[in-house]
């Protein structure tokens, strides 16, 4: 059994984590909320935006700029991750998906992956998928220090203007979704070319839409507003997400770390008992050698 000075030191260090996991969790947990209202605020008019944007492409051009699919094989993969960890799977299901994607795409095309995230970009800068060679933005894991539309969109319209000079042929965007704090579901959709809806959809289609002025400049405004949009929504879901599942797992941390001080001190009470009842035997053997 190990000695008492062994188990005051690990029931000391895991008070301590204890204290730590407790502390985080709160701060998760305040963050989460404003995270949450923003990405609550801003989901139905994204939402109205890419329905109208998919409806919409259904009446443009087949060879509009962002509506055209292409055969070129050049493939971007958009991966929204944290800049943290100690939030469960959170980073590695979303690195998982990019995985998987590029995997089933890498025998056909040329990948490209660009990291939102300091996890991300550690993962694939080791890689033979980094964006060398683009005009992409790089070190965008500082986009969570002052999380704003006006930086996002500065983010996105360089990759749309990186789609337009046809460095790629394809985009695609994997991030978190946030449900709610113990959930987050990892989501994988298509950022370019914009496609309509499917035949089978259940929403409303229509093709009868009044432009005014006139078409093309309806679409040259709303289409790279539209993206923006869709990149920001993702970066705060991602965000919520985050936070979410570090709320969680620090709960679980706490919840773990006070079950093994119960055991630490049920285990040092019964090394204390052994130490005394051993001393009191020898006491009683010493007194009785002496008589």
């Amino acid at each position: 059994m190990a000695n008492l000075k062994e188990i005051r030191n690990r029931i000391t260090s895991v008070s301590s984590t204890m204290q730590i996991t407790s502390a985080m969790k709160m701060v998760s947990a305040s963050k989460l909320r404003r995270a949450q209202d923003a990405i609550q605020q801003l989901r139905p008019y994204a939402a109205k935006l890419n329905e109208i944007m998919g409806n919409l492409s259904g009446s443009i051009s087949s060879e509009g700029l962002f509506t055209q699919k292409r055969d070129g094989d050049q493939l971007l993969i958009i991966t929204v991750s944290s800049n943290r960890g100690l939030c469960g799977a959170f980073n590695s299901n979303v690195i998982k998906e990019t995985r998987r994607l590029i995997e089933e795409h890498k025998q056909s095309k040329q990948i490209t992956v660009l990291s939102i995230g300091k996890k991300a970009e550690d993962y694939f800068k080791k890689t033979d998928y980094g964006i060398g060679g683009t005009t992409l933005p790089k070190n965008l894991s500082s986009v969570y220090d002052n999380l704003n539309f006006d930086y996002v969109s500065e983010i996105a319209k360089k990759i749309i203007t990186a789609y337009g000079s046809k460095q790629f042929d394809e985009i695609l965007l994997v991030y978190n979704e946030f449900k709610n704090a113990a959930v987050q579901n990892v989501i994988s959709e298509n950022f370019l070319p914009i496609l309509p809806p499917p035949e089978d959809t259940s929403a409303t289609k229509s093709g009868d839409y009044i432009f005014e002025p006139d078409k093309e400049l309806i679409v040259e405004e709303m289409i790279p507003k539209s993206l923006k949009i869709q990149l920001y929504k993702a970066i705060l879901d991602s965000y919520a997400a985050e936070h979410g599942a570090r709320m969680t797992a620090m709960h679980k941390a706490t919840d773990n770390a006070s079950e093994l001080i119960k055991e630490l001190k049920l285990s040092y009470n019964k090394a204390r008992q052994a130490a005394i009842t051993g001393e009191i035997l020898e006491i009683v053997a010493g007194a009785e050698a002496l008589n």
